[in-house]
């Protein structure tokens, strides 16, 4: 509704704009109605004003003067005149003014509301206007976004480079810039199954988050998230480095978590940053021999440890193309491949982290493919503390092979049940969902499958009723909430579908033998 303020000296006029025209229908309300300039000013100041019917000839302050002064204040305001004939010199400075109309006395009660109309439609137009250029302002940070990860990513492009230079002012930059590339290491000291994902993806987007408002609070004007785990700064000197150290430190502490940072190479041009932005790529996958948590400069990286990084890189595409297609022979020659890169290793602490670097990365593209590592195998994360057990590189790659081989033959029977991939469709389905009402007639009707016979297929493959299946997967989430949020209990009850708080907390009892407030006082 648009606000209207009324002045009129004459009363029988003020009384009769009041009464008899139609400000509901027209979808305006009378904000104030007053007999003279001074106040309908002190109205003015007090609240926003939309539209301001004013008598043109009133004592002491004209309605000129007053809507003079008004618009100087509310730029965007509407202004109707109500004049007679006589004030026709008024009218001429009132013409003259921006964003007014006027309407001559005797005043019929048709040609206000026509007046008022105009007014009206001027206002929806200005506020289609500013809604418009408020939603191009908020796409602009998007839109910068989407230019510097292409202009990082990809080589030479002539008109990427030109809109950069034009909207982002690069030429007042100080030159050389690097590319330094930040990677949240992965959560080791996550422990249970069910953490691995859901949890770990929201924690992982709330520290990223942070992470870019305190990149852009030190001043850092050029920031891209490339994935969910990666981000690029474009940086000038120590200076600057020293501060991202400082706030990779505060959110280590706060989180408890690491970053590592692959530093490239100086760039002198726009045109060099992809090449920087490679070299900070390169420094990165040389983490596996630094470790986590390092700042690592591309320079600093001998160049037989490059080559080793980027073999390793094709000796595992090739590995996980073989698991796909369960070629057994072909994932024994190319373990056997990468375990003679790692023999030129002198480090045991290095070759442990390159094993440890290989199940993460096998897990990085089993979820490309929809699967789960630790699921298949049936193992939480800590199970690989293992790793640090073995004495020797066979140890190592035995074991590793061993669970290779385990894991191409799950896909394998995976691929040949025909069902399988329904039902990890349904409980990814569960998963996303698990704060809504589920029952087996939307999941039949989702997949057009009849209710009874998606229930037989369902407990075949997984050992349980469906909504036996879909309370456990609730009380898991119910559990790692309790643990690792400061989420109410209700607040918790609800994100996993129960409404009926007491409900809730007597079957969260039957499942771990304590209600959800003690089990939280227990683990936290």
């Amino acid at each position: 509704m648009y606000k209207v303020l009324l002045a009129d000296d004459e009363i029988l006029d003020l009384e009769g704009m009041k009464s008899f025209i139609p400000w509901e229908k027209l979808g305006m309300t009378i904000a104030g109605a007053v007999t003279n300039g001074f106040a309908a000013w002190e109205v003015l100041e007090k609240e926003p004003i939309d539209i301001l019917v004013t008598d043109v000839r009133m004592p002491n302050m004209t309605g000129i003067e007053l809507a003079q002064r008004a618009l100087k204040h509310h730029e965007d305001l509407r202004v109707i005149f109500i004049s007679g004939y006589q004030d026709f010199s008024y009218v001429k400075q009132a013409i003259a003014l921006n964003a007014c109309s006027y309407v001559l006395k005797p005043m019929e009660d048709e040609e206000l509301i026509q007046e008022l109309t105009k007014a009206r439609q001027e206002l929806d137009r200005l506020h289609r206007r500013k809604e418009t250029e408020r939603a191009y302002q908020q796409m602009i940070p998007i839109l910068k976004h989407q230019y510097l990860l292409r202009l990082l990513q990809q080589p030479y492009d002539g008109a990427v480079l030109e809109i950069m230079k034009r909207e982002y002012r690069w030429a007042e930059h100080e030159w050389p810039i690097r590319v330094a590339l930040l990677e949240l290491d992965e959560m080791s000291s996550w422990r249970s199954q069910q953490q691995v994902s859901e949890e770990r993806r929201g924690i992982r987007e709330q520290y990223m988050a942070q992470l870019h408002m305190a990149l852009d609070q030190g001043g850092f004007a050029h920031v891209c998230r490339v994935t969910d785990q990666r981000t690029a700064v474009l940086f000038g000197g120590d200076r600057d480095r020293a501060e991202i150290e400082a706030i990779l430190e505060q959110l280590r502490q706060e989180y408890g978590l690491t970053v590592t940072v692959g530093e490239g190479g100086d760039a002198h041009k726009l045109e060099d940053l992809h090449q920087s932005y490679e070299m900070a790529v390169r420094a990165l996958d040389y983490k596996m021999f630094r470790g986590k948590g390092r700042w690592i400069m591309y320079h600093e990286v001998p160049t037989e440890n490059r080559e080793e990084v980027e073999s390793l890189d094709i000796r595992l595409d090739a590995l996980f193309k073989a698991m796909a297609s369960y070629d057994l022979v072909g994932i024994h020659d190319e373990i056997l491949a990468i375990q003679h890169l790692a023999a030129n290793i002198r480090s045991t602490f290095t070759v442990r982290n390159l094993a440890m670097y290989i199940i993460l990365k096998l897990d990085e593209h089993l979820h490309t493919m929809h699967e789960d590592l630790f699921r298949i195998l049936g193992i939480e994360l800590k199970n690989l503390d293992i790793l640090l057990q073995f004495e020797t590189l066979d140890d190592i790659f035995s074991w590793l092979r061993m669970k290779v081989f385990e894991i191409s033959e799950q896909l394998k029977f995976r691929k040949a049940s025909k069902n399988g991939r329904l039902i990890e469709e349904m409980i990814d389905v569960i998963r996303d969902r698990m704060h809504e009402n589920i029952t087996l007639r939307d999941m039949a009707n989702r997949f057009s499958f009849s209710p009874n016979y998606l229930g037989v297929i369902f407990k075949e493959e997984t050992g349980h009723n469906f909504s036996d299946y879909v309370i456990k997967l609730r009380m898991e989430k119910a559990k790692s909430l309790l643990v690792t949020t400061k989420l109410k209990i209700y607040e918790i009850a609800s994100l996993t579908g129960y409404q009926y708080l007491p409900y809730f907390s007597r079957q969260f009892k039957e499942f771990y033998g304590m209600t959800p407030l003690e089990y939280r006082r227990k683990h936290t």
